[in-house]
């Protein structure tokens, strides 16, 4: 399993934009289907809430897919 960082602008991003920033998933209809069925795992517990916070540190995996959520350098 490959962990890849993907920085963010602000400090927090929801769960559903992060799924699509690091191009977990397609579009936001599969980031709610995926996290409704429970196939999302932040910091290893399932979530299932798309509006989610995430801050640098977070680290969400999907389908054998791990991205962590950095900040974006200055």
């Amino acid at each position: 399993m490959t962990l890849q960082d993907v920085p963010i602008r602000d400090e927090s991003i929801r769960l559903g934009q992060f799924l699509k920033l690091a191009n977990l998933i397609d579009t936001g209809a599969d980031a709610k289907a995926v996290i409704g069925d429970g196939e999302v795992h932040v910091n290893g517990d399932t979530e299932t809430r798309r509006g989610r916070q995430l801050r640098p540190g977070d680290v969400v995996e999907i389908g054998g897919m791990t991205a962590r959520v950095v900040a974006d350098a200055p």
